[in-house]
């Protein structure tokens, strides 16, 4: 990593504040805007970031999020295994984005209904049993209902950031990413949102003449989208360019006698900085956080662990997966535009 200090300034506030401009940024960081301007063109440029325009699935008949994890025969090579992940599982549109290395790997899913998140189910489990990829057990699958669920953190590596770069700055804020709150859209509105989707970076005189839209109607939109809960733009950073060499995988149930209290959002309390995504419901949760060390990874473990046995939270140990970023192979990189266009008819 070869950031000077203005870079991870900039870099931090540009992930924590993905849609701010430059001046907004340069307010924030504290940094000439002329300086930001040139520094994110730059981080850019070198792909130390890249934008994911999230729409909020939720309110338009996505009615869950699902996260499958399984663990696999290491005598097939990870080669061998995508080859026939690739043209059987990952062609689905309800999965938007994937990971693994030699002998594990998870999903992400978003899907209208859970019919749909069992017969992908179905499949990956015949056709990784068929040709002997899977160890004994199943794949495992956790279901998120949006309606009855909280995801606090959905890909922010703002707090990672944070703590990578030493950077002071409070911030407490809860936030169910995914909150429920339906919508309609009018035609114009759906082929707009699908647009942003399939490439956040497309400016108004691009997407109007695409779209056969005035720019004014374009700005005026995007402006809706972003203000009233239609859509979300997140940055993502590069891990492998900022140092971070190790993922976790944390599935936990807690103990149905002592779960942590969902209405006062007590399962919080197990978010380190280091956590990139949490989703939870009553009994049940799904942590993901990244790390720059074995040691970090430790320590974040050690905390999660005690805050959940000092509370009585859980009866048995959380199944903890640790990838190396170095050998993993991104399956199927963070992308909303196929089950967009399938939810919304785009």
């Amino acid at each position: 990593m070869s950031l000077t200090e203005y870079e991870k300034k900039v870099l931090y506030t540009i992930v924590k504040y993905p849609i701010a401009n430059d001046r907004e940024i340069a307010e924030k960081a504290e940094v000439k805007q002329s300086t930001v301007a040139a520094i994110r063109k730059r981080l850019r440029k070198e792909g130390y970031y890249r934008p994911v325009a999230i729409p909020m699935l939720q309110n338009f008949g996505a009615e869950l999020l699902a996260f499958t994890q399984a663990n696999f025969n290491p005598v097939i090579p990870l080669s061998k295994r995508l080859e026939i992940t690739e043209k059987k599982i990952e062609t689905f549109e309800e999965i938007v984005f994937s990971m693994g290395e030699e002998d594990k790997g998870f999903s992400i899913a978003f899907s209208k209904s859970y019919t749909d998140i069992a017969r992908i189910n179905d499949i990956r489990t015949k056709t990784f049993g068929k040709l002997g990829l899977l160890e004994k057990e199943y794949p495992d699958i956790a279901v998120f209902p949006f309606k009855i669920s909280k995801i606090y953190r959905f890909f922010d590596f703002s707090h990672a950031l944070k703590k990578t770069f030493e950077i002071e700055d409070d911030d407490s804020e809860v936030n169910n990413f995914f909150s429920v709150d339906e919508k309609t859209l009018s035609k114009n509105e759906k082929n707009l949102l699908c647009s942003i989707t399939e490439n956040p970076e497309l400016n108004s005189k691009q997407l109007s003449s695409m779209l056969g839209l005035t720019r004014h109607t374009i700005g005026r939109l995007k402006r809706k989208f972003l203000n009233e809960g239609y859509l979300r733009i997140v940055n993502i950073p590069d891990f492998h360019k900022l140092g971070f060499c190790l993922l976790a995988f944390y599935h936990i149930f807690f103990d149905p006698h002592n779960p942590p209290d969902f209405e006062k959002d007590e399962a919080m309390d197990i978010i380190t900085d280091e956590t990139i995504l949490m989703a939870t419901r009553e009994f049940e949760s799904i942590l993901i956080s990244i790390h720059s060390s074995y040691e970090a990874y430790k320590s974040s473990n050690t905390y999660i662990l005690q805050k959940l046995k000092e509370n009585g939270w859980i009866a048995k140990n959380p199944v903890v997966k640790v990838y190396s970023l170095n050998k993993t192979v991104i399956i199927k990189n963070l992308g909303f535009y196929p089950i967009t266009k399938k939810l919304l008819f785009c």
